[in-house]
């Protein structure tokens, strides 16, 4: 019997879940997935790159009256502190200027590095993520372990 089964869901904390719908989905590329209001405060709200079935991202927005003030402004506030995820691509440059010119926040122009080229960028809620273009010997490794692109 496995413990932990693979990942279905990775959460990324948004302040309004309409507006990330729209950044994930008309600026990013990815498609929406799952879209249900349980009541008020309570919307389960999932994007993913096309074809790509786990892991999909929750665009979860914390319910204060739940959780407390205190709580979810200490989540907020680790924001922006590690990677939220990482998009692999074909051509991180090419990636790179097209997200640009929709308008995406990148912290680090593409970087040539051992395993391959790297950009991060923000989406409007400051979460960070990597784009990521990996060398042949390191996608190799990783061959048919790699859960989607952005754009």
């Amino acid at each position: 019997m496995r413990l932990i089964s693979p990942h279905a869901l990775i959460s990324i904390l948004v302040n309004d879940q309409e507006e990330a719908l729209q950044f994930y989905t008309r600026i990013l590329g990815l498609e929406k997935r799952s879209d249900m209001t349980f009541g008020p405060g309570l919307r389960f709200l999932t994007v993913a790159p096309g074809g790509q079935k786990k892991p999909e991202l929750a665009l979860a927005q914390p319910d204060v009256p739940l959780y407390g003030e205190t709580y979810v402004n200490a989540l907020k506030q680790n924001q922006g502190q590690k990677l939220a995820s990482i998009f692999v691509t074909d051509n991180c440059q090419e990636t790179y200027t097209r997200l640009s010119e929709r308008g995406v926040t990148f912290v680090s122009t593409p970087t040539r590095s051992l395993y391959g080229v790297e950009a991060v960028f923000l989406d409007p809620y400051g979460n960070l993520f990597s784009l990521l273009e990996t060398t042949l010997s390191i996608r190799s490794l990783f061959k048919n372990r790699f859960v989607g692109t952005a754009a």
